[in-house]
């Protein structure tokens, strides 16, 4: 047997290079990216993207024959450096004496990101409030969160098109109104902060959830927003009672995952989940949280989506979950937003609180032509009909969940449950 090369610091060159990139590109992206618009400012973050992208592409071409370096992302972050340089040297960017003496601190600089300052300042900058809330969430989930326009148009129940153009026109707003890179307080601070919470709520649930691929849970992504809400919480600008909730609720959430997944990585449902799988100690914390985010001058979505999960957390059973509180804590959740997804989720518990036709009228109130790209409105149309005891119109439903679906796990699921109806 031929043996396996290694680099200098004796790591396997041999191993997975694909997934140590991919999880870099998950963990250290959206930092590179922070710390190079830092350095080169903020009309540069179309370069700052470009050459983080270039960097890993290089990594995937030279680790497998070379080895992995000792220290992976700095030798991510110097190759992305060097190429920016590059890049403005080769278009007369880097020039007269003031651009210059930059030029000689970024060559000076540390091999690799240092400040988490650097991303804190990059989540408010793409969440200025001179920009439309949609457009900030979707460059901040592309920027920082590293998400696919695929990806965040799901997030949306949009297309990808008009993501693009909500990414573009961010960009450019950036740099004709010269919006700076820092974290912000006061009153700017709370101006910002519900864009920032939307960003990683909507990336957490593509983790939670994953709307596309062959994996139920994308565990990097929960991890991720986890991270940087936790960093966004410990720092005294940007904490409060909305961080508090927001992370409580990702605890909470994150509580499950063991138990979210079955043999080959097939969806398992709450009401199917083994409850002794249940990371107790991320309970705990995530309830402990919510404790601390209720001394709050107001509730906001995210404290009460934590008061659910906080529901199911503490409940011995699906049976024995009080239906009825879950359906009152959904009710004061429409109160707060009007969301579609809200209405569907709220739809299943008062079918288990023993109210079936009213969950299903629920649904049936939906216009169904918005909410073409969620899948769980026909998904779960089907499984109120079987308990309805209605086979035909539930296999209907599966069919247009299973089209409108593109992860593959959930695919398998629904095409299991129409082979148990029989159709």
């Amino acid at each position: 047997m031929a043996s396996r090369r290694t680099d200098h610091g004796g790591r396997d060159a041999g191993g997975p290079v694909p997934p140590l990139v991919e999880h870099l590109f998950r963990r250290s992206a959206g930092r590179l990216v922070a710390s190079l618009t830092r350095i080169f400012g903020p009309t540069h973050l179309d370069l700052a993207e470009e050459v983080v992208q270039d960097a890993l592409l290089k990594a995937l071409q030279v680790w497998p024959f070379q080895g992995v370096p000792d220290e992976p992302e700095a030798w991510i972050y110097r190759v992305a450096r060097n190429r920016a340089l590059d890049v403005l040297r080769r278009k007369g960017k880097v020039e007269e004496s003031t651009d210059m003496a930059r030029l000689e601190d970024v060559v000076a600089a540390p091999s690799g990101p240092t400040d988490s300052d650097d991303e804190l300042s990059m989540i408010f900058m793409c969440c200025h409030p001179d920009l439309p809330f949609d457009t900030r969430v979707a460059l901040t989930l592309r920027t920082v969160g590293g998400l696919s326009t695929d990806e965040i148009a799901a997030a949306f129940l949009t297309q990808r098109t008009t993501v693009q153009q909500r990414i573009v026109r961010a960009k450019r707003a950036i740099r004709e109104c010269g919006i700076g890179l820092h974290v912000p307080i006061g009153t700017d601070r709370a101006r910002r902060i519900e864009s920032v919470t939307a960003v990683l709520y909507l990336m957490f649930n593509e983790g939670y959830a994953a709307t596309q691929g062959e994996a139920v849970v994308r565990f990097e992504l929960c991890g991720e927003a986890i991270r940087l809400a936790q960093l966004l919480a410990r720092n005294p600008a940007a904490a409060g009672p909305d961080l508090d909730a927001l992370l409580a609720l990702f605890l909470l959430q994150a509580s499950r995952l063991p138990a979210r997944t079955g043999v080959g990585g097939s969806l398992v449902l709450l009401e199917d989940q083994d409850r002794r799988l249940w990371d107790t100690a991320l309970r705990d914390q995530g309830l402990a949280r919510l404790i601390r985010a209720m001394d709050a001058p107001r509730l906001t979505r995210y404290h009460v989506e934590a008061g659910i999960g906080a529901t199911h957390a503490t409940s011995p059973s699906w049976a024995d979950t009080p239906w009825d509180r879950i359906v009152d804590q959904y009710d004061l959740l429409l109160d707060l937003t009007d969301s579609p997804v809200v209405v569907v989720n709220r739809a299943v518990a008062v079918a288990m609180a023993g109210r079936l036709d009213e969950a299903l009228a629920a649904l049936d109130g939906l216009d169904a032509g918005e909410m073409d790209a969620y899948y769980l409105l026909p998904a779960t149309r089907g499984r109120l009909l079987e308990m309805a005891g209605r086979p035909d119109a539930a296999a209907v439903a599966y069919r247009r969940a299973l089209m409108a679906c593109r992860s593959e796990p959930v695919r398998r699921h629904f095409e299991a449950r129409l082979r148990r109806l029989g159709r």
